[in-house]
């Protein structure tokens, strides 16, 4: 059976890493990632937040189509709203798919805000630049610590979803955790 594979967490976990090595593995596995489609909506450099919401339903089109029609889809994606959790899954099912939830969150706990702040050093993803000045005009670290409450909150909504620890400077071992999960 095929699988959505959504990979969800706080900003700055790995999410986006972690699914460009799954897939390089995973021979013939899409990579849905909406931070990299949202580039290709003209104007997204000038609004960001604005080009996430454009591209969301191709996006989901996408996610649907290549489920029904090719293989697996991996989905680097926070999402705290368990509206659009279920949107996903819902379009998995639709497809004939199984959706796999699997959380990352950092260890220790307490490191969210500052693995946020690490995010994209050295330049690796010409989005990171503008995730900061969002996240800034939202609260800062204040607002990086209640999306975390948020992201716990839907864990106890969602008890199916599979827990994954993101430990900062070993995306191999975070991906090993996920072949374990997915691949038993």
């Amino acid at each position: 059976m095929r699988r959505l594979i959504h990979l969800n967490g706080p900003p700055g976990i790995g999410k986006s890493t972690l699914a460009r090595a799954y897939v390089e593995q995973a021979h013939g596995t899409l990579n849905a990632d909406i931070d990299v489609l949202r580039t290709m909506v003209g104007g997204w450099t000038d609004d960001f937040l604005r080009s996430g919401i454009l591209i969301r339903p191709a996006a989901t089109a996408l996610v649907s189509a290549y489920l029904g029609e090719s293989g697996d889809v991996v989905f680097p994606q926070m999402l705290a709203d368990p509206r659009e959790v279920e949107r996903y899954a819902q379009a998995a099912a639709q497809a004939g798919a199984a959706y796999v939830e699997l959380m990352l969150l950092p260890e220790p706990e307490s490191d969210v805000v500052a693995r946020f702040h690490r995010r994209g050093e050295g330049g690796s993803q010409e989005w990171h630049d503008q995730v900061r000045t969002i996240v800034a005009a939202q609260g800062g670290d204040a607002s990086l610590r209640r999306t975390h409450e948020r992201l716990l909150e839907l864990l106890e909504l969602r008890p199916q979803v599979r827990v994954v620890t993101s430990r900062e400077g070993d995306p191999a071992d975070t991906l090993a955790a996920v072949l374990a999960i997915l691949n038993p």
